[in-house]
Order: C-alpha cells, then structure tokens, then sequence
C-alpha cells in the first residue's frame, strides 16, 4: 500500500462525507465542488446518492428549496457557519420540505470557537463538547418545523484539490496573498503613531484584520488535518514575513499541540511567500504544455484550477460559435478514469514536445482498443493529426464512452496548440530571453526604454503586438528579476516615459477588461479620464517597486538573477530551486531565511541552548516528509521542478507540494490589484 498522501487524504474525507448522502438533495459550495472534482469526481457523488434523479445544486442564496418528495438534503461547505452563510441555510430549509438535514463544514469546531471570540482558556475546557455545532443543529430543527425531525452538524476537512499524487491547491483559500508593502500603510492607519510598523518584517498576528487572521486560522486547521492523516509531527518553517505568520500559528495551533504528542512520524513544512519572486509565475520559461492549456483555455465557471474544453467537435452540431454553450465542456480533472489520469500526470511532468507527443500515442492505443479505421503517422506531432485521430470516435458510442478523459484532454491540447495565445507565448520567451541579457549588461533605464515602442494604443495593435494586460507581465517579470536596483535621473526619466505612454494607452481601451478595471478604479472607458488613468498608473509603478524590493529583507535568497559570463548566458534562477537545495545542501549549514518556528517552550530551549551547547537546531532536512506550501499560487513548471529536485537531492523523501492556486501569467496582476487580501470574505 502507497503512504498516506494528499490523495488518500482527500478520499478518505470525502468518503466519510459521501456516507451521509444516500438519496438526499446536495447542496455544494464553489471550493468543496472544486476538491470533489479532483479528489473523487462527480460520478462518485452520484453514486453515493444512489436514487435515479441526482438533485445537486450550488449553494447560493436564490439556490431552489426541496419538494415534498425530497425529505433528506446534504449541505457540504468550505465555510464557517455564521453569519451569511447561516441565513441563506434558514432561507432554503424554510422553502423546503425537509426532515433531515447534515450540515458539513471544512473548519473544525475549534476555529468556529475562535470565530465566536471564545477565550482560548474556555475553548481548551470544551474538549470533546460542540456547543457551537449542536445550536445550530437545535435551529435547523427549528427551520424545518419540527423539533423532532433530525439535523447533524459535523465537520470535514476538505480542504484540498489533489491535481497529481505530489501537488495539492486549497480552493477555499485561492484569494489568500502575502502582504505588500501598500498593506503595511493600511494596517497602520488603524493604529496609534507609536505602534506603527516601519515594514513588512514588523507585521505579526496583532497586526492584522481579524478576517485575514480568522482566515489563517481556517487554513492551518486544514493543514492540521492533512498532518494527523499523514501521521507526523510537523516542524514549521518559513521563508517570508506573511508565510511566518501562517506557520507561527500552526506551530502554536492548540489543537495541532495535541496531536503532536501521540504523532508517530515526522515532517518538515516549509511555507514560501509567492511575492518574494514573481518572476516565475508570470514568466514563460516553463515549457509545459499544462501550463500553456490552463493560460489559453478559458476558466471552468466556478473553479479556480481547471478550464473549459470545446466538445462540439465530437457532436453532430456545427462547430459554429453559438453551438459551444449547447454542449456541456470538458475539463482536465479526470479523477475516475485510470487512462486518462495516468496520461494527465504524465503531461504534467514531461516537457511540451514529449507531452504531444504522449497525447498521441494515448490516442493511438484507444483507437487501436476500438477497432477503428486508424491511419500511422510518424514525425511531428499537429493539431490536424490529433483531431483525425479524435474524430474516429466521433461516431462510436461505445467508444466514446469508453475513452471519454482521453478525448477531453486530446482536445485540450489540439485546441491550445491551435490557440493564437500559444504563437504568442514564444514571443514572450524571446523577449523575456532578451531583457535577461539586458538586465546583466546594461541600466533599468534601458531596459525600460525597450519597452517603449511595445506599446501601442488599441486602434494600432494587431494580434502580435502586446496588450496593456500583457505589458503588466512583462513590467513585473522586468521588477521581480531584477530586485534592487540604481534609483538615478535616467532610471526616472525612463520610468516617466513609460508611465505617459501606459496612461495614454489606458485611456484610450474601447473597453476596459475586468483587471484594467481594477487597476483604474473605472468600470467603464467612457468614465476613464487622463487624470485618474496617470494616478492609476503612478500607484501601479510604486507598486512595481515594492516588488523590486520584495527580497531586501533576505539574505542568502536575495537574488533570481544569474549574470551571463563567457560560458553561458543570463539566466532566471527560481527561488523555489534556491530553497529547495539550501535545505538538502549536503554541508547542513544553519538555515539563514529559512527560519524555524518553534511550537512551544522545549523548541525554544533548543534553539536557546544551541549557541553555546552541542544541540542540533531543527532543520528542513531532518525528516523523511516534506511538505513545500507556497503561499499565493504556484506554476505546473515549479511544482514538478520541486518533485524533481527532491528526487535528485534526497531519493526517498516523500515530497508534497501545496499552494493556494495553480498559476498562469495573468493571476498575478489580478492578485497584486484585489481589494480584499486584508478583509477577505469568509462568507459571513
């Protein structure tokens, strides 16, 4: 049997969860859908309701109530049960004729505790009692007009969306970003002059929201859990002002103290702050085709991981653009087909030509399975081939049923490679190459004066040239590689050209995308002034700034950038790559920004006792687990770049990558630019 792991994890909870739905209506919010879409997939829902009419609705406040013929519903939420979320429940039990309902939440009783303001001191005398859960249940009685009919409140930690054996995200936790220096202002206009913060290093706990702090808290419960199913006692690292909150709290998490005492195994969890380089997320050295399909291709409504894939093809209807909405999309997530999850983890950890390649022996094989007319090519792999190779089972029932995964993914990677964005990509490889070079040879000035015949007002674009999303990504990859840099007359003269020309360009958008919106504030063109577009662009190029100086607090990880020599040129080094060799350095130096956060009075002592007694600091590297949480998004090319690594430095340390979201360029601007990273909403 394989070791415990994020699959297993999720499986396990959803089975315990699933149990309770047997011929009941099943309310799902967007995040708990998203972890049974890669965990288990809706077929193993089904199943478990068994009865011919699966009723399974999103949970919305407008979301239909259930008939006389429906008695039992399921409400399974990534949420805490308060506020909001407690009325649109009363509202559809009201409009309902229900007799049994299961409330199932993913954040433990212990946070709704916390979320209630419960003193810790009382809360850790309520061991083993529910009082939060066991009200409702008395109000859920209640809602539904009998008392005697039954409700159950229980908590699951669903928490994960486990996309390959080593890689998880957290849906419930996609918005979740590490501070920015702009937040630090923020924060210190709600305290007194003498308590004010000079900079993120200064940023604890005390310091923040209590909805960002409830939602910390809501995460570590989470990963609390995943812990006890793996059955270690975790040491938390960090590297990064925000990820040393997040992992202080595990540390100190009272539930998580208990459960280290009987804990068996061990493991590491290094969490890492996203913005500390950025340069990777919106870069395209990653050559993955996953990576280009999840950027072309567009969201799956609702989820944060996954896309839409065009099925019409595969239909009797034209592949005109009014019939796309006709058919139901397909997707990546292939959770209950051993083909296709099999080829899909090969896609993820294999280079672009290799993975077209594999999706062509994939399908090669299917149809040979099938019986169907195929006709062998060798050579390259094109669009054309694997959409005639897709079209063979166009007409087949059996086989499409058969091999329907496989022809989800076949047709993502067909209609990617077809994509113009995908033309486009290499474009940005080629001058991301370019600005490499720049950056070593010559000032910001000129590297910033590369940019500025790149940009062009809409009315004198054409699909090659850059849009002012596009030149967003190119300006952070330009800041985030280069860090610390020369502030002189010609870096500002430089930096004004560039900020004239962007307001000019903004102004003059037809229509403002939803990000541009963001940015200047507008919702509309036609409210777009000059003014408010060149106040929009001085906040963007403060903030661009701040990314610059993302590493000044570090040390040893305080450059991505690698200067060419006569040997070989620039290079891009990720700080995950740095991160991940400095832990398994084979020496063991003393981390120096990988810090240790201790869980109590015996670690300190350690820690103390080790500057002047032969004590071993705890290190990243002492344990046979490592958990690697990247906090605000991680690319595919970084994930697998991280199992790699692992595996060439230390075989045999099983390795779990964790993140917020998987990444594609443009969630970085969009992340940088959201109003609520310090007052998230928790639903209530």
């Amino acid at each position: 049997m394989s070791a415990p792991g994020v699959l297993s994890f999720t499986q396990q909870v959803w089975e315990q969860v699933l149990a309770k739905m047997k011929r009941a209506l099943v309310y799902l919010d967007a995040a708990c859908a998203e972890s049974l879409h890669w965990g288990c997939g809706s077929t193993r829902l089904l199943e478990a309701v068994g009865s011919p009419a699966c009723h399974l609705r999103e949970f919305e406040p407008d979301a239909a109530g259930g008939g006389a013929e429906q008695p039992k519903a399921v409400f399974v939420l990534s949420c805490l049960l308060k506020g909001r979320t407690v009325e649109t429940l009363r509202d559809i039990i009201r409009r309902s004729h229900f007799q049994y309902c299961v409330v199932v939440t993913a954040v433990s009783h212990a946070v709704h505790l916390t979320a209630n303001h419960v003193p810790a001191a009382a809360a850790a005398e309520l061991e083993g009692q529910q009082p939060v859960f066991e009200q409702l249940e008395e109000k859920l009685c209640e809602w539904m007009g009998n008392l005697n009919y039954t409700a159950e409140v229980l908590h699951a930690p669903l928490l994960l969306a486990p996309v390959a054996p080593y890689l998880a995200l957290t849906p419930s936790f996609a918005s979740l970003f590490p501070l920015l220096p702009q937040d630090v202002h923020l924060l210190n206009s709600a305290r007194p002059d003498k308590r004010r913060m000079g900079s993120l290093a200064e940023v604890d706990a005390t310091a923040l929201t209590p909805e960002l702090l409830l939602q910390i808290r809501c995460l570590v419960s989470g990963l609390s859990s995943l812990c006890e199913h793996l059955g270690v006692r975790e040491e938390c690292f960090t590297v990064g002002s925000f990820s040393r909150i997040i992992a202080s709290d595990l540390a100190n998490y009272a539930p998580a103290k208990n459960r280290r005492k009987t804990a068996s195994g061990r493991a590491s969890v290094v969490f890492v702050d996203r913005t500390l380089d950025l340069t990777g997320a919106v870069g395209h050295h990653g050559d993955n085709l996953v990576e280009k399909i999840i950027s072309v291709l567009p969201q799956l409504p609702g989820h944060t991981n996954d896309v839409m894939v065009n099925m019409v093809e595969l239909t009797a209807l034209q592949a005109k653009e009014e019939n796309h909405n006709m058919v139901a999309p397909g997707c990546l997530a292939q959770s209950n087909d051993t083909a296709a999850k099999a080829l899909w983890e090969a896609l993820l950890s294999t280079k672009h030509k290799e993975a077209v390649m594999e999706v062509r022996r994939h399908l090669v094989e299917a149809a040979s399975r099938e019986n169907l007319p195929i006709k062998m090519s060798m050579g390259r792999v094109t669009p054309g081939q694997l959409t005639s190779y897709i079209q063979l089972f166009k007409n087949n029932h059996k086989a499409l049923m058969n091999h329907c995964g496989l022809l989800q993914l076949g047709l993502a990677t067909v209609q990617t490679l077809k994509h113009p964005q995908t033309a486009k990509w290499d474009n940005f490889l080629a001058f991301e190459r370019l600005l490499l070079q720049s950056i070593g040879e010559s000032a910001m000035s000129i590297v910033l004066n590369q940019l500025l015949p790149m940009i062009k007002p809409s009315n004198q674009r054409t699909s090659d040239d850059y849009s002012p999303e596009e030149l967003l990504i190119l300006l952070i990859y330009i800041y985030s590689v280069t860090g610390e840099f020369t502030v002189d007359k010609d870096l500002g003269e430089a930096e004004e050209k560039l900020k004239k020309a962007l307001a000019h360009v903004f102004c003059e958008e037809s229509e403002l995308s939803p990000l541009l919106q963001k940015i200047t504030g507008c919702d509309s063109s036609i409210n777009l002034t000059l003014h408010k577009s060149q106040v929009a662009v001085d906040e963007l190029f403060t903030l661009l700034r701040d990314i610059a100086g993302a590493r000044d607090l570090m040390k040893q990880f305080k450059s991505v950038y690698v200067p060419g020599s006569h040997t070989h040129q620039a290079s891009y080094k990720p700080l995950l790559k740095q991160v991940v060799e400095e832990i398994f350095n084979p020496e063991r130096p003393d981390p120096v920004d990988i810090e240790h956060m201790s869980s109590g009075l015996t670690d300190l002592l350690k820690t103390g006792f080790s500057m002047f007694m032969k004590v071993s600091r705890p290190h990243p590297s002492d344990h046979p687990i490592l958990i690697l949480f990247m906090v605000g998004g991680i690319t595919v090319s970084e994930a697998k770049m991280v199992k790699d690594l692992v595996l060439s430095l230390k075989p045999g340390t099983q390795v779990i990558v964790l993140s917020t979201r998987l990444l594609k360029p443009l969630n970085i601007p969009e992340l940088l630019f959201a109003t609520d990273r310090l007052h998230p909403d928790l639903g209530f």
